[in-house]
This record gives C-alpha cells, structure tokens and sequence, in this order.
C-alpha cells in the first residue's frame, strides 16, 4: 500500500547523487589501500579485477547497512529518505536488492562500451549519456521515482523540515 509521501526533485535526487559519489571517494581510498596492503598489489593495473570485485562488495556493505537505516550521509543532507512500499525502513534483504538494481545506472553504458571496445573520452560519453536517460526515465513512473527503485519495491521520500 502506498503511503502519501512526496517524492523528492529530480534536481534534488541528482544533487544527492553527486554528492553521495564525492563522499564515495573516500570510500574507495580506504578500501583501495586496505586492498592493496593486504593484496602486495605494486602496480595498479595488477589484480585489477580483483580490486573491482572488492569495490562492488565494500560499496555493497556501505549502501546496504546505510539504507537499512534509512539513508546515508548525502540523503541525510538533502532531506531524502528511502523505505518500502508500505512506509517502513529497508530490511537489509531489500537494501541489498536495491544496491543490485542501482547498477542500471551504470551497466548498460558499461556493457556497451566494453562491446564497442570504446575507451576514455568515449566511454566518459557514453556514461555520463545513460545516467542522464536513467534519471530523466524516473518522469515516466507515475511517482516519478527511479527504475531502479520500482524494480526493488522501495521509494525515496522528502524528510525536508516543515517551512514556519
């Protein structure tokens, strides 16, 4: 059952967006470290694969523990909270489903670049290209909430204080 809460803007999901991929950098300097410590890696290019698949699982423990409380640092920042369908706070199950339906804003420009052998600047182009399309599809859902959030029965909400 839906609840009657406002979706936040567009502008203001991308924003925290943004945000949330800034405060991911020090995410990714730590666990990169951590990895390359205990891993001897002294070329970057070496286990790369494997310094990616440890970044899909640090980013999976950061969003899934984040969201199951309600938000993370760039939600609490932009008022934006994110529950189920019924109102109520993630459970980790589906927090973990929704990290995994979240890769749609990078996967697809990903497969294709990767498929048209594209690289730097192309690539960049494609990317930055699908996340555009992505958010600019959540107009589309009769919320407009994102795909992605369909897909795993959740929304984001305003938590923006009440205006005097």
């Amino acid at each position: 059952m839906l609840q009657p809460y406002t979706t936040p803007s567009l502008p203001r999901r991308m924003a925290c967006w943004l945000y949330e991929g800034m405060l991911l950098f020090g995410v990714v300097f730590i666990a990169g470290y951590l990895f390359g410590t205990l891993s001897q890696t002294k070329n970057a290019m070496d286990n790369r694969h494997a310094l990616q698949a440890f970044l899909f699982v640090i980013f999976g423990i950061y969003f899934v523990w984040l969201w199951s409380k309600g938000q993370t640092l760039a939600m609490k920042t932009w008022h934006i909270r994110v529950l189920d369908l019924s109102g109520q706070p993630l459970s980790q199950g589906r927090a973990l489903l929704r990290y995994l339906w979240s890769w749609l804003w990078f996967m697809p420009a990903l497969a294709a670049s990767w498929g048209f052998a594209l690289k730097g600047g192309e690539a960049f182009v494609i990317v930055i290209g699908w996340v555009a399309v992505w958010a600019i599809l959540s107009r589309f859902h009769p919320r407009q909430q994102f795909w992605h959030d369909a897909l795993a029965g959740t929304q984001l909400v305003d938590t923006s204080p009440a205006k005097p």
